[in-house]
């Protein structure tokens, strides 16, 4: 049995189950299987590897994108540029992380861009902010990261520094935060939506609810929205490429 999952926390529902699971049923892939592995802490995974040895890659995702890398045999250039890893192959006890939201993020991100969307707001500071900001500056699009407090990068503002001045400049705004998951669907960065123009692209990593209150919030001001699910299928498929040696 090929043994794959998911480590984080918490996970409950999994993008990566239900979209391995099906997989695995239409393309007829036998012996594989894909498990969820919430660990409290990240101290927990060498552990995990020795009670599950057949295990031949894991997905990471919340909050283990950068814990995870002191844990690692080799890490992937490009993950190691971003400071993030979201896939690991096992191989004889050697692990080796990759960051494939890049991938995902740009290939899904790609179609929607304008000649307009020259400058962007990058709402959180964690692993997947750091996949973005890596897409961005590769498509030369300046960007300007925001969090509640201020940051010591020196493109940093917090939310209430976002005026209608601010937004007149930036837009594409790109949550890379949690906000709006399920099942906490009510919350929102706390950005001034009335400012929001039609020219405006609000990108949700967020794929769960489909169109959460961030997006919503853009609907109402006639924004091209878009949320985190073809970015998710892009690198669950970059993800498997990876563990199979494709």
């Amino acid at each position: 049995m090929q043994l794959y999952g998911l480590i984080g926390y918490p996970l409950g529902h999994s993008f990566s189950k239900q979209y391995f699971t099906h997989k695995f049923q239409t393309e007829h892939i036998k012996n594989a299987q894909f498990e969820l592995y919430p660990l409290t802490s990240i101290t927990a995974l060498p552990n995990l590897l020795l009670q599950t040895p057949q295990l031949k890659g894991l997905a990471v995702t919340i909050p283990y994108k950068e814990a995870v890398m002191p844990y690692l045999t080799h890490i992937n250039d490009t993950a190691l540029q971003i400071g993030a890893v979201n896939c690991i192959t096992i191989n004889d006890g050697e692990l080796t992380g990759y960051n494939t939201d890049v991938t995902g993020f740009e290939q899904s991100l790609q179609p929607l861009l304008q000649p307009y969307h020259k400058k962007a707001l990058v709402l959180g500071t964690g692993g997947a902010a750091k996949a973005v900001q890596f897409v961005l500056n590769k498509l030369g699009i300046d960007y300007v990261i925001v969090s509640r407090s201020k940051q010591q990068h020196k493109n940093s503002i917090t939310y209430n520094d976002i005026d209608k001045t601010i937004l007149q400049q930036y837009l594409l705004i790109i949550n890379c935060t949690p906000l709006g998951m399920h099942p906490n669907v009510s919350s929102l960065p706390a950005i001034p939506y009335q400012y929001l123009t039609p020219q405006h692209l609000l990108y949700d990593l967020v794929y769960q609810p489909a169109v959460t209150a961030f997006l919503q919030q853009g609907l109402h001001q006639h924004t091209l929205v878009k949320n985190g699910y073809d970015m998710l299928a892009i690198q669950a498929e970059a993800n498997w490429q990876i563990w199979n040696n494709i």
